[in-house]
């Protein structure tokens, strides 16, 4: 089941598959005003207030605090949210190369790899 919630007419959380889903969000499928190509269709956890987002940008924009990184001994926790289907991926199946859902096979961006370091901790500097 889906639910948008509208705040003067726009998407301010999304209820997908019964986990929240907070930002500036475009449509159903988690895609956001920052980033809204037809791969665009996954929104991650963020370790600092367990909330789902779309992206960095949303979070920054939305919430009250700065960003904290999972760090890679919390690799195994499900952090990345697949929005066409609502499964949930671990970081660590993420960051190792799925481009894909494991479960419906719906593509994500392969652009998204590089900002993997404003989430989770790399070797790569922030």
């Amino acid at each position: 089941m889906t639910v948008l919630f509208f705040i003067q007419g726009e998407v301010k959380k999304l209820l997908l598959y019964g986990l929240d889903v907070k930002g500036k969000l475009h449509d159903k499928h988690t895609r956001c005003e920052h980033y809204h190509e037809e791969r665009d269709i996954i929104a991650i956890k963020f370790k600092c207030c367990n909330t789902y987002y779309p992206c960095y940008k949303c979070h920054q924009e939305e919430a009250d605090h700065p960003i904290k990184l999972w760090s890679k001994d919390e690799f195994s926790q499900k952090a990345i949210l697949c929005g066409a289907c609502g499964y949930e991926l671990t970081i660590r199946d993420y960051v190792n190369g799925h481009s894909s859902c494991p479960k419906c096979k719906a593509s994500f961006n392969p652009g998204c790899k590089y900002h993997n370091h404003l989430y989770f901790e790399t070797n790569k500097k922030r």
